[in-house]
Protein backbone atom coordinates (compact mmCIF):
# COMPACT_ATOMS: atom_id res chain seq x y z
CA UNK A 1 0.00 0.00 0.00
CA UNK A 2 0.78 3.69 -0.73
CA UNK A 3 2.22 4.92 2.19
CA UNK A 4 0.36 8.15 1.54
CA UNK A 5 -2.52 6.93 -0.51
CA UNK A 6 -3.48 5.18 2.84
CA UNK A 7 -3.72 7.98 5.25
CA UNK A 8 -7.36 9.61 5.24
CA UNK A 9 -7.87 13.11 4.36
CA UNK A 10 -10.04 14.79 7.39
CA UNK A 11 -12.48 17.65 6.30
CA UNK A 12 -11.97 20.31 8.51
CA UNK A 13 -15.48 22.25 9.66
CA UNK A 14 -17.20 24.30 6.99
CA UNK A 15 -15.82 22.39 4.42
CA UNK A 16 -18.47 20.61 2.02
CA UNK A 17 -16.82 17.60 -0.05
CA UNK A 18 -18.69 16.52 -3.00
CA UNK A 19 -17.86 13.32 -5.11
CA UNK A 20 -19.55 13.20 -8.78
CA UNK A 21 -20.35 9.65 -10.37
CA UNK A 22 -17.17 10.69 -12.77
CA UNK A 23 -15.23 10.79 -9.90
CA UNK A 24 -15.07 14.59 -10.09
CA UNK A 25 -14.62 16.14 -6.62
CA UNK A 26 -15.95 19.91 -5.52
CA UNK A 27 -14.06 21.07 -2.58
CA UNK A 28 -15.93 24.45 -1.11
CA UNK A 29 -14.78 26.47 1.54
CA UNK A 30 -14.64 29.85 3.21
CA UNK A 31 -11.56 30.76 0.30
CA UNK A 32 -13.73 29.24 -2.36
CA UNK A 33 -14.02 26.24 -4.51
CA UNK A 34 -11.79 23.94 -6.75
CA UNK A 35 -13.31 20.97 -8.61
CA UNK A 36 -10.84 18.78 -9.77
CA UNK A 37 -11.28 15.43 -11.85
CA UNK A 38 -9.40 12.44 -10.84
CA UNK A 39 -9.08 8.68 -12.87
CA UNK A 40 -11.89 6.33 -12.54
CA UNK A 41 -9.75 3.35 -11.58
CA UNK A 42 -9.19 5.12 -8.31
CA UNK A 43 -12.52 4.24 -5.67
CA UNK A 44 -13.15 7.78 -3.86
CA UNK A 45 -15.29 7.57 -0.80
CA UNK A 46 -16.68 10.54 1.69
CA UNK A 47 -17.77 9.34 5.01
CA UNK A 48 -18.31 11.28 8.55
CA UNK A 49 -16.01 13.89 7.78
CA UNK A 50 -12.91 11.50 6.45
CA UNK A 51 -12.15 11.23 3.16
CA UNK A 52 -10.17 7.97 1.73
CA UNK A 53 -8.67 7.01 -1.91
CA UNK A 54 -8.70 3.41 -2.72
CA UNK A 55 -7.29 1.67 -5.63
CA UNK A 56 -8.29 -1.30 -7.20
CA UNK A 57 -4.81 -3.80 -7.60
CA UNK A 58 -1.12 -3.11 -7.11
CA UNK A 59 -1.23 -2.49 -11.08
CA UNK A 60 2.00 0.40 -11.14
CA UNK A 61 -0.71 3.31 -12.87
CA UNK A 62 -2.63 2.60 -10.10
CA UNK A 63 -0.14 2.74 -7.50
CA UNK A 64 0.81 5.98 -8.70
CA UNK A 65 -2.39 7.53 -9.00
CA UNK A 66 -3.14 6.69 -4.98
CA UNK A 67 -0.60 8.62 -3.57
CA UNK A 68 -0.94 11.20 -6.34
CA UNK A 69 -5.22 11.29 -5.88
CA UNK A 70 -4.69 11.71 -1.62
CA UNK A 71 -2.48 14.38 -2.13
CA UNK A 72 -4.39 16.42 -4.72
CA UNK A 73 -7.65 16.29 -2.39
CA UNK A 74 -5.09 17.01 0.77
CA UNK A 75 -4.16 20.49 -1.47
CA UNK A 76 -7.62 20.99 -1.83
CA UNK A 77 -9.12 20.95 1.36
CA UNK A 78 -6.16 22.61 2.60
CA UNK A 79 -6.44 25.31 0.14
CA UNK A 80 -9.68 26.33 1.08
CA UNK A 81 -9.54 26.82 4.46
CA UNK A 82 -5.74 28.20 4.82
CA UNK A 83 -5.44 28.97 1.35
CA UNK A 84 -1.64 29.13 -0.17
CA UNK A 85 0.99 31.95 -0.54
CA UNK A 86 4.30 32.19 -1.79
CA UNK A 87 6.40 35.09 -0.86
CA UNK A 88 9.06 36.73 -3.51
CA UNK A 89 12.03 39.11 -3.12
CA UNK A 90 12.05 41.47 -5.50
CA UNK A 91 15.53 42.91 -7.04
CA UNK A 92 15.20 43.76 -10.58
CA UNK A 93 16.66 46.47 -11.91
CA UNK A 94 15.12 46.90 -15.06
CA UNK A 95 14.92 50.21 -16.83
CA UNK A 96 11.44 49.77 -17.27
CA UNK A 97 8.71 48.66 -15.35
CA UNK A 98 7.27 44.72 -15.37
CA UNK A 99 3.76 44.20 -15.34
CA UNK A 100 1.79 40.75 -14.00
CA UNK A 101 -2.13 40.80 -13.98
CA UNK A 102 -4.07 39.00 -10.90
CA UNK A 103 -5.41 36.09 -12.68
CA UNK A 104 -8.52 34.75 -11.13
CA UNK A 105 -8.49 33.93 -7.53
CA UNK A 106 -5.47 34.92 -6.75
CA UNK A 107 -4.20 38.16 -5.43
CA UNK A 108 -1.00 40.12 -5.13
CA UNK A 109 -0.08 42.02 -1.36
CA UNK A 110 2.40 44.28 -1.45
CA UNK A 111 4.10 44.61 2.19
CA UNK A 112 6.81 46.29 1.05
CA UNK A 113 9.52 47.89 -1.65
CA UNK A 114 10.80 44.64 -2.93
CA UNK A 115 8.04 42.22 -1.09
CA UNK A 116 5.22 40.37 -3.10
CA UNK A 117 2.77 37.56 -1.56
CA UNK A 118 1.19 35.77 -4.05
CA UNK A 119 -2.33 34.17 -2.33
CA UNK A 120 -5.03 31.97 -3.52
CA UNK A 121 -6.59 28.96 -2.83
CA UNK A 122 -5.09 26.18 -5.66
CA UNK A 123 -1.82 25.16 -4.80
CA UNK A 124 -1.05 24.62 -8.27
CA UNK A 125 -1.68 28.10 -9.59
CA UNK A 126 -0.08 30.40 -6.97
CA UNK A 127 2.64 28.66 -7.61
CA UNK A 128 2.60 28.68 -11.10
CA UNK A 129 1.88 32.20 -10.98
CA UNK A 130 5.23 32.54 -8.69
CA UNK A 131 7.42 30.66 -10.99
CA UNK A 132 6.23 33.52 -14.10
CA UNK A 133 6.87 36.39 -12.04
CA UNK A 134 10.45 34.68 -10.93
CA UNK A 135 10.65 33.80 -14.11
CA UNK A 136 10.98 37.45 -15.74
CA UNK A 137 14.73 37.78 -14.02
CA UNK A 138 15.73 34.81 -12.40
CA UNK A 139 18.74 35.42 -9.48
CA UNK A 140 22.05 35.04 -10.27
CA UNK A 141 24.96 33.61 -8.71
CA UNK A 142 27.59 36.73 -9.09
CA UNK A 143 25.81 39.81 -7.81
CA UNK A 144 22.84 38.19 -6.41
CA UNK A 145 20.39 40.16 -8.49
CA UNK A 146 16.91 38.91 -9.41
CA UNK A 147 13.47 37.57 -8.31
CA UNK A 148 14.03 34.61 -5.60
CA UNK A 149 11.75 33.10 -3.22
CA UNK A 150 11.76 34.21 0.87
CA UNK A 151 12.97 31.01 1.77
CA UNK A 152 15.35 30.53 -0.85
CA UNK A 153 19.43 30.79 -0.61
CA UNK A 154 21.70 31.99 -3.32
CA UNK A 155 25.17 30.09 -3.74
CA UNK A 156 27.59 33.06 -4.38
CA UNK A 157 30.50 32.28 -6.77
CA UNK A 158 33.66 34.35 -7.33
CA UNK A 159 33.45 36.81 -9.90
CA UNK A 160 36.50 36.85 -12.68
CA UNK A 161 40.01 36.48 -11.31
CA UNK A 162 42.81 39.03 -12.09
CA UNK A 163 45.97 38.96 -13.14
Amino acid sequence: MSRIGRMPVTVPAGVDVKIDAENCVTVKGAKGTLTQKFNPNMKITVENGVVTVERPDDEKQNRALHGLTRSIIANMVEGVTNGYSKQLVLNIGYSHQVLIDETDGITFEVPDTNTVIVNGPDKQKVGQIASEIRGKRPPEPYLGKGIKYSDEHIRRKAGKAGK
